[in-house]
């Protein structure tokens, strides 16, 4: 029996059936082998817990193993069970829980943070188009093909201002040109007193005649520093009405005549534009240009009541000033030719002018020119 036993599980051998079930036999074996062989090679903690230096090593070894630029916390593993076709499959790709990655791509800046070559190149574009749109308009105004606001009443207020203003200056210069000629006359007349009372002390016979001139040019000397003194401020006053008074009135002109180019200049911009197509791509052009053409009458209005302002108060400073000097100047030029030494001493003390006295300690006014 033995012997016919082991010649039918030889035949059985060759047979396909049996080849089956060998073959299954055999899975089962290594199956029941390999959880065994499994547990053994995990070591256990006291607490019966994996060990995690068998797992701190295994992702050393996979820090190296992972191409330059992606860290560990760019990665994950995922771990399957024993019949998973995807078994130690490493994913690529955030942490869940961790910060989502930065997409890649240029860093854009906060709005604070503003770059001052941009904020200078964008100055400077503005500055062109501006100086581009106003030298348009000055030259169509030139040319007689472009239109400018006027305001009447006010550019003959301006005309009036600068034609006196070149008056006053005429008159300034006269002035001037007095002062100088009455400084050298009276230069004159006291260098020929004192030589006429050196005569007199030296000439026994014409003592009395060299003495009488010696005392009368020293007089005209005198009355002539006085009246050299109400020029001088004369002269003072006009030059701060004209060169600084009137002069600051015109540099607001000069602004107000620029705010009315530029006015002018976006004005024309807008009427052009209205006067086209209106669609998608003219509206916000339209649109943007209403409201540069909306600032700038803004700035021309406010620069228009600013010069009527000035030009109100200069003309009231003027009349002022003018009528005090005007009076001063007549009274004492009528006083001085009069001989009236007495009127004119007065007309410098109405107006507070002080001169100093020849023999004084420190030089006059006179002597210091």
């Amino acid at each position: 029996m033995s012997e016919h036993s082991n010649e039918s599980t030889t035949l059985d051998e060759s047979h396909p059936a049996a080849e089956e079930v060998q073959s299954d036999s055999e899975e089962g074996a290594m199956a029941q082998e390999s959880p065994k062989n499994s547990a053994a090679e995990i070591p256990v903690t006291s607490n019966g817990q994996l060990e995690d230096s068998h797992e701190h090593s295994f992702n050393r070894d996979l820090k190296c193993s992972l191409p330059v630029g992606l860290g560990l916390s760019e990665t994950k593993i995922t771990s399957h069970g024993f019949d998973s076709t995807k078994e130690g499959v490493i994913e690529a790709g955030p942490f869940p829980g961790s910060r989502a990655q930065q997409k890649s791509g240029p860093v854009v800046l906060a709005d604070e943070v503003k770059n001052p070559a941009m904020e200078k190149l964008e100055l400077v574009r503005k500055w062109s188009l501006n100086t581009y749109k106003c030298t348009r308009q000055i030259i169509s105004e030139k040319l007689g093909r472009g239109s400018r606001t006027v305001d009447l009443e006010l550019e003959a207020q301006i005309d009036i201002l600068r034609d006196n203003k070149k008056k006053y200056e005429n008159i300034l210069r006269l002035a001037q040109t007095l002062s100088t000629q009455l400084f050298q006359m009276v230069h004159t007349q006291r260098q020929l007193g004192d030589a006429f009372a050196d005569l007199s002390l030296k000439s026994l016979e014409l003592h009395e005649e060299f003495g009488y001139n010696a005392d009368t040019q020293k007089l005209l000397a005198k009355n002539g520093e006085t009246l050299l003194g109400a020029i001088n401020f004369f002269i003072a006053s006009v030059n701060t009405l004209v060169n600084k008074t009137i002069e600051d009135t015109l540099l607001t002109v000069k602004q107000y005549e620029s705010a009315r180019i530029e006015y002018d200049a976006y004005r024309t911009d807008l009427e052009e534009l209205n006067l086209g197509p209106r669609d998608a791509n003219t509206l916000p052009k339209i649109e943007q240009s209403q409201q540069l053409f909306q600032v700038h009458k803004e700035k021309y209005d406010k620069m228009r009541n600013d010069v009527s302002i000035k030009l109100k108060f200069l003309e009231e400073n003027k009349v002022k000033v003018l009528h005090n000097q005007l009076v001063l100047f007549h009274n004492a030029i009528a006083a001085y030719f009069a001989g009236n030494q007495k009127q004119l001493e007065q007309t410098l003390k109405q107006f507070h002018i002080k001169l100093k006295t020849p023999g004084a300690d420190a030089p006059s006014w006179l002597e210091e020119q």
